[in-house]
């Protein structure tokens, strides 16, 4: 449960950033987004040698 202390007089739109920045720094709607897929452990590997390629070629250009 997000717990959000509010000073006295404190504007309530100041109290809602508060609990949106809480909220999302708790990962929720992240893994909500990643349970509505299931992707196969051969698909993700796939992708995450193609991330670090790109960052590897990135790495050389700069280089």
């Amino acid at each position: 449960m997000i717990i959000v202390p509010l000073k006295e007089g404190e504007n309530i739109e100041r109290a809602l950033k508060k609990f949106k920045r809480k909220f999302e720094k708790t990962g929720v709607i992240k893994e909500l987004r990643d349970r509505q897929a299931f992707t196969k452990p051969s698909v993700r590997n796939r992708v995450a040698r193609m991330k670090a390629a790109y960052r590897q070629s990135l790495q050389q250009a700069e280089e």
